[in-house]
């Protein structure tokens, strides 16, 4: 059995004005980074038989990690395209959306880009089957998504593009 595996599909490539602001700020943080890691390296390398010494093994790996990261934010950041949205009664990217489920529940999510999506504060990617069910709905639209359990409904509450207050 082999370890081949199909290569992901591309990810969407837009990206709201803060979370590529966001991006940007990373990237230079990680340069200032990597300068430290490097000064750190070097003193652990300086210290002698780098086999035995952690540090220097601790250093090496990270400076990879924060290579990486680098690595694909120089590629990642040319070709994202910023998002700005005119009509702003239908449900595009970077919208606020309230839904109500069958069961009165209600819950709010942001559609953001694939870099920037984040559960812990309900920013779900463009590219995940909620946020393409709700694409160009409206107000009083009823939704139906696919998931795992089974077909799930709601209804589009409320459509924002600034934050939701409280």
């Amino acid at each position: 059995m082999s370890r081949w595996r199909p290569p992901t599909p591309p990810k969407s490539p837009y990206i709201t004005p803060a979370g590529f602001a966001a991006l940007q700020a990373e990237l230079q943080s990680l340069w200032t980074r990597r300068a430290e890691v490097t000064a750190a390296l070097s003193a652990a390398a300086a210290e002698g038989d780098r086999s035995e010494n952690a540090e220097y093994i601790y250093r090496k790996k990270e400076l990879r990690e924060i290579d990486r990261r680098i690595r694909y934010l120089q590629k990642r950041i040319p070709d994202l395209k910023v998002v700005t949205v005119a009509d702003q009664t239908r449900i595009y990217f970077g919208a606020w959306v309230r839904l109500e489920d069958e069961e009165g529940r209600e819950v709010c999510y942001r559609i953001v880009g694939p870099d920037e999506f984040d559960p812990a504060k309900a920013w779900i990617s463009m590219d995940s089957p909620m946020a393409r069910a709700l694409m160009k709905k409206t107000v009083d639209d009823e939704v139906r998504v696919e998931t795992p359990s089974g077909p799930m409904i709601y209804y589009v509450l409320e459509i924002a593009y600034a934050p939701p207050q409280g």
